[in-house]
């Protein structure tokens, strides 16, 4: 298989399987030999789940060629951030304390992913606890451009597995920034969606009232796919919204003629690096070009939202660890208001 299928999009790889162009189980074996030889140096999975890869990749090329697509990601290796039950494998959340601690069920995002056909690799490190820094005896991945640059935070390892081309996507979980941190120094596409647009249920928690749970990919179409899936209201997480879950792929095909966007061009351009700057400038040119309207809009100051997120997480980190609780109970999500 050449490289560059590694780093196909996943709606194109999509595509690709829905023709049976391709097949799931070939590209779940290359994705497993890829890991092998590419992860050694960047560590960003801990957990690789090979046999129930090629399981699910199996019935994936079963289901495909009796006419039964499901859409993407259908057939398309995804991997976990590690603080998501699986299903009788382990989930340590970065930690050493629960590296033994292996789930009896799936939590809610894992089990839509399964239920839409992804073929599950494994899980990838993170944060002691999804918090600011590694455990000390946890190596942390390193950014595959450069391994001396900063690979992110909390998220680190799914992003920079699919930076390397060892999943087409991956979930991750932005309490502050650990989604969108890590794509910005990996080169990626991930959202931090709107609380409660997508379920907690089975996992890990650090600040219950601002944890979110999100897709990274290598677009915005697919962060979309991902999306799709694994939003939506759930019973057993209070907290997830009611409201029904748009087709964002469908959205991102729409015409953006007339659409108003609003910028703000000192948000985008005061300590920004200059590399920023362009792709935003580029971004700007390229709605205008397709006939979308800008106009310009002042962003509210966040210097004290900013300053009050570290007391507020810490708080809701330490009273979270301070109860003498099994893993079980330490990562089913609380009831908070956003």
């Amino acid at each position: 298989m050449a490289d560059a299928l590694h780093y196909l999009e996943l709606t194109a790889l999509a595509a690709r399987l829905k023709s049976r162009e391709i097949s799931a189980l070939e590209v779940t074996r290359a994705q497993l030999d890829r890991i092998a030889s590419v992860d050694r140096d960047l560590g960003s999975y801990v957990h690789v789940m090979a046999e129930t890869a090629m399981a699910e990749a199996k019935a994936v090329d079963a289901d495909i060629a009796q006419g039964r697509y499901r859409g993407p990601p259908h057939g398309v290796p995804i991997a976990l951030k590690d603080l998501f039950w699986t299903e009788g494998v382990p989930t340590a959340a970065g930690t050493t304390l629960h590296r033994d601690f292996r789930p009896n069920e799936d939590a809610t995002v894992v089990r839509r992913l399964k239920n839409a056909g992804a073929v599950i690799l494994g899980k990838v490190q993170l944060t002691e606890g999804a918090y600011a820094d590694h455990h000390p005896l946890v190596k942390p991945p390193k950014n595959p451009w450069n391994a001396s640059y900063w690979p992110g935070i909390s998220s680190s390892g799914s992003a920079v597995a699919t930076a390397a081309g060892l999943c087409f996507g991956s979930l991750g979980s932005d309490t502050g920034g650990s989604i969108r941190w890590p794509c910005a120094a990996n080169g990626l596409t991930g959202l931090k969606p709107s609380w409660g647009r997508v379920s907690r249920h089975g996992t890990f928690e650090l600040a219950a009232s601002l944890d979110h749970v999100g897709p990274i990919g290598r677009s915005a179409a697919d962060a979309g796919a991902l999306l799709g899936v694994i939003a939506g209201h759930d019973p057993n997480d209070p907290t997830s919204l009611i409201d029904p879950v748009p087709d964002y792929l469908a959205a991102a095909a729409q015409d953006v003629r007339g659409l108003r966007i609003g910028v703000d061009p000192a948000w985008n351009s005061d300590d920004v690096d200059v590399a920023t700057q362009r792709v935003l400038a580029d971004a700007i040119d390229a709605f205008r070009a397709l006939g979308a309207d800008t106009v310009n809009v002042r962003f509210p100051d966040v210097t004290q939202a900013i300053a009050d997120w570290t007391p507020n997480c810490a708080v809701e980190a330490a009273a979270l660890m301070r109860r003498p609780i099994p893993p079980a109970r330490m990562i089913m999500v609380r009831s908070s208001p956003p």
